[in-house]
């Protein structure tokens, strides 16, 4: 998909410098593998396909079944956020990724997030914006929350009902996402822009701190590594 081109080449050249590891297909549409599970899926009650993902993460880190949840949640929304915010930065051009069309699967990434079908949200200036796949917005921001909201809510909701994991604690996961992939690119000033521009859920859950930011709430990977704490850890000293 030509509205992609940018988004596509900057997810592979991570690849490449991450050794071919990454959590979000380059292309972001997934191939015929039979290992992709429907993330609608997951939601639904009582929840047998979301509680084995949170149990392959806990046991890994040997941590409590809410640690497992929350730290499943770290990896899963930055893989799902990265197109979003990347594409946003390099050429203003959003994929969307509805809900019922994303799927999932356990990775050397921890997990990897593709979709069965893309659109791309533009600005009405933008040259492809009557291109096919494009969803003309005059608003991207808006576009990305949209997006957040109908991707990532219920997941959210639904791992704070299998493991009463607190949702904040979530979102600000969630927060993270959005601002570290454009730190790398540039300024924390861009970054926080763009989080203030989304608004609630995920405004105010990063705060500056030096050349960089820290979060204000916590991931719960201290609880397993105290003495090894995230570089934006909201707890240590």
């Amino acid at each position: 998909m030509p509205l992609l081109d940018t988004l596509s080449k900057q997810l592979e050249s991570l690849t490449a410098e991450r050794g071919g590891v990454l959590g979000v297909l380059p292309g972001l549409v997934a191939d015929d593998s039979p290992d992709w599970i429907r993330v609608a899926d997951l939601v639904r009650e009582p929840y047998d396909g979301l509680r084995a993902f949170v149990e392959e993460t806990a046991g890994r880190w040997g941590a409590a079944p809410h640690v497992g949840a929350a730290l499943l949640w770290k990896t899963y929304s930055y893989w799902q956020t990265l197109p979003l915010v990347l594409g946003w930065a390099l050429g203003r051009r959003v994929p969307l990724m509805r809900f019922d069309d994303t799927v999932v699967r356990s990775s050397a990434a921890g997990v990897t997030v593709a979709a069965t079908e893309v659109t791309v949200a533009v600005l009405p200036d933008d040259p492809l914006a009557g291109a096919p796949g494009a969803v003309v917005v005059e608003d991207l921001a808006a576009a990305i929350r949209e997006s957040l909201m109908d991707g990532q809510l219920p997941l959210i909701r639904a791992l704070n009902a299998l493991t009463k994991v607190g949702e904040r604690t979530l979102w600000g996961s969630t927060a993270e996402a959005v601002v570290h992939p454009l730190t790398l690119l540039g300024s924390y000033g861009e970054a926080r822009r763009l989080l203030d521009e989304i608004g609630p859920p995920v405004a105010g859950l990063v705060v500056p701190e030096g050349d960089g930011f820290r979060r204000r709430t916590c991931c719960l990977w201290i609880t397993i590594q105290p003495s090894d704490p995230c570089s934006t850890c909201c707890i240590k000293g």
